[in-house]
């Protein structure tokens, strides 16, 4: 791709995943020409398509299709929770990503692919199809030219019977695409989320939801997304202080889009609405998924960055999340920086940009949150902590003042760190005895309390129903399934008591004192205790 012939070429694409709508994927890229390969764990898909296209390859692994040097493009349809793996693995073996929304759960994930796809040289894209409908092409252009004048308020309804999922709710299914468009409209990234919802045939998975954001502008916006509709419902409003458009997708292709010259007079001090005539825009026809797939082709030829780029998906993702954390709440506001709605002297503690921190958790003074950490709701951290890269707090959980804990950890809810607790790094906490994927049981929390001063070594593993006493010390790699005294040593898998800890850290002598800071203890009934003189 760096010849004139080379930028003439089309590029070679394999799609992965070919199922609900990656089979749109496949037939695009097939009429452009530019679909080489097919790859789906579903053998009788892939049959299936090799009668469709039989100038197409296809096959059922991944490694296959990375290895394949005239593939320089990989297209991703597979569900949400794959889209990182999968993404990685395709730019890391020096393939361009298109990958269908949304571009990963959680925005860490989000973060690394985008540095990723940036030190390969490759492109990122993600799949916010009505970016590129000729319609709302069409309505961007006429606000960003200031026709409509100040925008005021945005709304879309996204509204059907069905198609009802249940690996997603109603939010991460539909609004997506509404979160991309009115993102694209305002140039701006919202201040304040709120969002509520109905959960009708699952108590779990809401069925409907309606989110308000918040722009610093003034701007605000609301999105109603249901599957449980009467009818199709695809529109999107956009009003400002010279003119309204309404961008419906259900209505055929002339009726579309219509702008109303709408205006609000004052008369004697009241506002008196002066309707108009509305006005049909005429836009030319295109397939807007065709556009899609001819943008991300367009822009591995020129190294042009796509309009739905990884930037621009994590942008969605950090709505959605928002959305997704006021719902759990009830509708409570969350500010999408993800700092804490209190008052506060900004010395008081620190919280890395690319952190979370959710409405309603407490960080104590002095405590550090590094790089791509989320203390979720109703948690509470201690005085002087130091939260690592990588770190999931939450939801509920309560930790002391004075600790510290290393990259990669999550503390789940029902663990208790008292103070002065040192979690090392990767060290991994559990709450259900017995999970399963498939049945939720939150109601079966087991508590584990790990009492102060002690330490869990790197890699180590805390069986949930656990109590690690005082000072403990818990070396790297070891399993623990059972209470665990003060000051105890254990090491091993089933962990195993193999000496006594000073308070120091330091292994205590056969006479139990520490060589090191000259400490004394003696047996209690929880272990050890230092002696009278100490």
């Amino acid at each position: 791709m760096k010849t004139d012939n080379d930028n003439n070429r089309l590029p070679t694409v394999g799609v992965v995943g070919s199922g609900y709508w990656g089979k749109n994927l496949v037939r695009n890229f097939s009429l452009l020409g530019s679909l080489r390969l097919i790859c789906d764990k579903n053998v009788k898909i892939l049959d299936d398509f090799k009668k469709e296209y039989p100038k197409v390859e296809v096959c059922p692994s991944l490694n296959e299709v990375l290895d394949r040097s005239d593939i320089e493009a990989i297209v991703i349809a597979t569900p949400a929770e794959t889209h990182y793996a999968l993404a990685k693995k395709a730019l890391l073996s020096g393939k361009h990503v298109y990958v269908e929304k949304p571009l990963v759960l959680n925005e860490p994930e989000g973060l690394d692919l985008i540095d990723i796809a940036n030190k390969q040289k490759k492109i990122l894209m993600v799949g916010h199809l009505l970016q590129y409908h000729p319609i709302f092409m069409k309505l961007k252009e006429m606000s960003l030219k200031g026709e409509l004048g100040r925008i005021n308020y945005i709304y879309s309804n996204r509204l059907n019977l069905g198609k009802i999922r249940r690996e997603e709710n109603i939010l991460w299914s539909f609004a997506p695409h509404d979160i991309s468009m009115i993102l694209s409209l305002a140039q701006d990234e919202p201040e304040t989320v709120y969002a509520t919802g109905g959960y009708y045939l699952h108590k779990k998975i809401a069925d409907v939801t309606t989110t308000y954001l918040e722009f610093k502008s003034g701007l605000q916006a609301h999105i109603f997304v249901s599957w449980l509709h009467p009818f199709k419902e695809q529109k999107l409003v956009v009003v400002g202080d010279k003119k309204m458009a309404v961008f419906n997708d259900t209505k055929d292709w002339e009726n579309k889009l219509f702008v109303y010259r709408h205006e609000i007079k004052w008369e004697h001090n009241i506002p008196i609405p002066a309707k108009a005539e509305p006005e049909k825009v005429k836009v030319v026809e295109k397939e807007p998924l065709r556009q899609e797939c001819e943008h991300f082709l367009h822009c591995m030829r020129t190294g042009n960055q796509p309009i739905t780029d990884g930037i621009e998906g994590l942008k969605v993702l950090r709505v959605l999340k928002a959305s997704q954390n006021s719902l759990d709440q009830k509708g409570n506001a969350v500010h999408l920086s993800g700092r804490p709605a209190i008052e506060k002297d900004e010395a008081d503690f620190f919280i890395h940009e690319t952190s979370v921190c959710d409405d309603g958790a407490k960080i104590g003074k002095g405590s550090k949150i590094w790089h791509f950490s989320h203390v979720m709701h109703g948690s509470i951290i201690g005085e002087k902590c130091n939260i690592g890269q990588n770190v999931v707090i939450g939801p509920d959980v309560t930790i002391g003042n004075g600790c510290k804990i290393q990259n990669n950890v999550s503390v789940y809810k029902g663990v208790t760190l008292e103070d002065g607790v040192f979690c090392g790094p990767s060290m991994v906490f559990t709450n259900i005895y017995n999970p399963r994927a498939e049945i939720g049981k939150m109601d079966q929390v087991r508590p584990t309390l790990v009492k102060r001063g002690a330490t869990l070594g790197a890699n180590s593993t805390i069986v949930c129903g656990t109590t690690i006493g005082r000072y403990a010390f818990i070396g790297a790699g070891t399993l623990v399934n059972k209470n665990i005294p003060d000051h105890a040593l254990v090491v091993g898998n089933p962990g195993k008591q193999i000496g006594w800890a000073c308070t120091c850290g330091e292994r205590l002598s056969d006479d139990l004192r520490c060589l090191s800071c000259n400490r004394s203890y003696e047996k209690g009934q929880e272990g050890l205790k230092k002696t009278e003189n100490h």
